[in-house]
């Protein structure tokens, strides 16, 4: 039996989304003074950095960029295994007083985005936290609401959301997919 895949953005669709973002980000923080573009690995990393250069490109002036490893602050982190792999944290400056804008793939249960914000934390005291997402697809177990949303989907619960972006899987596009057991 074939596994059924719905393509939700194609590579187009992605750099469509990930320019509005990038846009709205700007309009509300009015400029990138004391702005922070901060991408959860692994795949909001690349996102974070074409967001960066999409504002580079509008505003002249590079906002600064940093780069978010969660995986010790899981709440899972037991179930995904004995030595689980942990990527190095590259935040290059001091987030206290900036408008932090964390970018991740996806949105699910919020429990990613509570790490991240354990993290973040950890770092310093943000003026604010603001958080953008490529797709939102619901079902949440924390009360976590971005600002930024490229795409709202609805999925079932033996569906999933695969986002491929370029930098990581060679091709850019969202899909739903039924889970493999």
């Amino acid at each position: 039996m074939r596994k059924k895949k719905i393509i939700v953005l194609d590579a187009d669709g992605v750099r469509r989304t990930v320019t509005r973002i990038a846009y709205e980000i700007l309009e509300k923080n009015k400029g990138i003074d004391n702005l922070a573009i901060v991408g959860i690995r692994a795949r909001g990393a690349p996102l974070a950095e074409r967001i960066v250069d999409i504002i580079e490109g509008i505003e002249k002036k590079r906002p600064l960029i940093g780069i978010l490893d969660i995986t010790l602050y899981r709440d899972d982190l037991s179930a995904i295994g004995e030595k689980p792999v942990v990527h190095s944290t590259e935040i290059p400056f001091n987030v206290d007083d900036k408008t932090v804008v964390l970018i991740d793939d996806v949105l699910y249960t919020g429990r990613t985005i509570r790490s991240a914000l354990d993290a973040i934390v950890d770092f310093g005291r943000p003026k604010s936290i603001q958080l953008a997402v490529l797709v939102d697809r619901g079902h949440r177990e924390l009360p976590i609401r971005p600002d930024y949303v490229g795409k709202e989907v609805s999925t079932k619960g033996n569906e999933v959301v695969v986002v491929r972006i370029k930098e990581v899987d060679g091709i850019d596009e969202v899909t739903i997919e039924e889970k493999t057991s």
